[in-house]
């Protein structure tokens, strides 16, 4: 299965492709959708919808899982992550792939075992969880994290399922 992992937010939209095989997990892209600050909020919309399109052309990844919808105490900052995550989604939707959300502390939980770790053991984590050379920038190791996550998630679903269908 191949799958595209969105870390959405104006200025730095982490992303990440994996593929897996139901054991090994592999990273075959990932990288920060950088937006200047210079550039109007349109302008960082259209350039997100953009590189996600272009990643599925190349990658033509099968499922799609995202950060979902998180708390902030600013509603201008809630307006702009809406508006970067709406570009992210709209792009996945137009390919018609199935978008799966998972929540911020389940992603931390499932990736470094507690809900409230940090950036820097995140970006550890999976460096060593999918054996690469470097540690990725935090907007990208969100990517994958929430990539790993996902496919976590849906292998215990697969189990679980086989668990019902022999009782």
């Amino acid at each position: 299965m191949r799958l595209l992992a969105i870390d959405p937010s104006l200025r730095g939209t982490g992303y990440a492709i994996l593929e897996t095989d139901g054991r090994k997990s592999t990273a075959l892209e990932y990288g920060v959708i950088v937006n200047l600050p210079k550039l109007p909020q349109s302008g960082c919309l259209v350039a997100i919808h953009e590189k996600i399109t272009d990643l599925i052309h190349r990658h033509q990844p099968v499922e799609c899982a995202i950060e979902g919808v998180i708390y902030v105490q600013s509603l201008r900052t809630a307006i702009t992550l809406g508006a970067a995550r709406g570009a992210s989604v709209l792009a996945v939707a137009q390919h018609g792939i199935p978008i799966y959300e998972y929540a911020p502390r389940k992603i931390k939980q499932a990736v470094v075992g507690r809900g409230a770790a940090d950036k820097q053991q995140v970006a550890f984590m999976i460096r060593a969880l999918l054996g690469l050379t470097e540690t990725p920038s935090p907007d990208a190791a969100d990517a994958l994290a929430i990539g790993l996550t996902h496919i976590q998630t849906q292998a215990g679903l697969k189990i679980r399922k086989q668990v019902a269908e022999t009782l």
